[in-house]
């Protein structure tokens, strides 16, 4: 069939068969193999060694049908190669393990994910110095460079905050020291941002959120944009600097990240993931719109002290919002004035859903400070000005109006 350029969506529901399936399916099958036979084997000694790239050999390294949804992704994100693996926190510590040594310096974002928070507790733990800063202000992370600085790590939009980051002025920071900038695009997807368009060199997404969107499926995906030199990186291991050196690092992630550690996606997995992904931009669109609706309902209630969204022109980084992504996503925050009324305004919601997770298709609300983030301690909670109170909204493809009344009637008497 033809492969003329179309839209986001319309390039995502015929990928599959532009790429060429068997019988005339539209949509690639589900592999259950874990091996995979070669006629001689000089041909599976070629894969071991490098000399033949794009052949599957065991899954946990890959597969065809997870292949098929690491090319829907690199397609979405504008990559020059995607991984994908069984979770997201497997994909960041895949980036984390497979590219730093002990002695080597990450600036971290403040406002990071708990268990990514909790990671980089394991990596200082290992030789890696961490720096935590607040990269909506790239002089912070300027001032933090030191010459063993290896890598930025950041949030397109931090969970539960909503902070986000100066992107270009890391970015440039990044490329002035020869460090990689990575970018956990998980909350805005590629749908509302390409981290890649503001210099991100390699994009993580944990796709049991926006790409997936159904709360069915887990998995995670490492994007590298392209626009790293990995000819300069100390630590690419020896046998892996052959052929394209765009595809070095990527080539180390999947040797040591993704077939050394384990992490690996299974076909059904990568199959469902497949079939959210085909209406991202629908449920993102729906869901953004929203949540913008309740993030101006609840700031403008009585009972609430704040609202972060990054739609709301009260927001820190509204502009940047505004300039970057083409809606505000479907996660907010809010704090109630009198913290102790938090758990009694939940318990009264008939819709959403005390849970934790992100990004379903049912509205999830959670209080931040005594579950996801009660393990990171007081001080790390005030650093990231997460209140006692604080309360994470996922917000779902309900009707906006019955949502809304939902809310409303749990705050009666807050």
């Amino acid at each position: 069939m033809s492969t003329a350029p179309a839209g986001f969506t319309a390039n995502l529901v015929h990928a599959d068969r532009r790429g060429g399936v068997m019988h005339g399916g539209v949509r690639k099958p589900v592999h259950t193999s874990v091996q995979y036979g070669f006629e001689r084997v000089e041909d599976l000694i070629d894969v071991f060694q490098g000399k033949v790239k794009g052949v599957h050999v065991y899954t946990r390294q890959s597969s065809p049908t997870v292949a098929a949804l690491e090319a829907k992704i690199n397609q979405m994100e504008g990559g020059v190669g995607t991984i994908c693996f069984a979770t997201g926190m497997a994909a960041v510590t895949a980036v984390f393990f497979s590219l730093l040594k002990a002695g080597d310096h990450l600036v971290c974002s403040h406002f990071v994910f708990g268990n990514t928070n909790s990671l980089c507790g394991t990596l200082t733990g290992l030789g890696v110095q961490v720096t935590r800063v607040d990269p909506t202000d790239a002089a912070a992370v300027a001032a933090a460079m030191q010459p063993n600085t290896r890598m930025v790590f950041v949030e397109s939009l931090a969970n539960p905050g909503t902070q986000i980051p100066d992107f270009e002025g890391i970015a440039a920071i990044c490329q002035a020291h020869a460090a990689l900038f990575v970018v956990d695009n998980t909350v805005t997807s590629p749908w509302l941002f390409q981290p890649g368009t503001v210099g991100a060199d390699l994009v993580i997404n944990a796709l049991s959120k926006s790409i997936a969107g159904h709360g069915v499926a887990m998995g995670g995906s490492v994007t590298d944009t392209g626009r790293f030199d990995w000819r300069g990186y100390p630590h690419i291991f020896a046998p892996y600097r052959q052929g394209d050196p765009a595809q070095w690092g990527l080539t180390q992630v999947r040797r040591k990240g993704l077939r050394d550690m384990g992490g690996a996606m299974m076909g059904q997995a990568a199959h469902d993931v497949a079939t959210g992904a085909e209406t991202l931009a629908l449920r993102v669109d729906h869901s953004s719109a929203t949540a913008l609706a309740l993030a101006q309902m609840l700031e403008a209630h009585p009972a609430v002290a704040r609202v972060c969204y990054p739609g709301l022109p009260s927001h820190p980084q509204h502009a940047r919002a505004q300039a970057l992504f083409k809606a505000g996503a479907w996660l907010l925050s809010f704090e109630l004035r009198d913290a102790a009324q938090t758990n009694a305004v939940i318990n009264r919601l008939q819709l959403a859903i005390p849970a934790t997770g992100l990004a379903d298709t049912r509205t999830l609300v959670i209080p931040v400070a005594p579950t996801i983030f009660w393990e990171a301690g007081p001080e790390v909670r005030a650093r990231m000005d997460i209140a006692d109170g604080l309360v994470r909204v996922s917000v779902g493809l309900e009707d906006a109006a019955d949502l809304l009344a939902d809310f409303s009637q749990a705050l009666q008497g807050a």
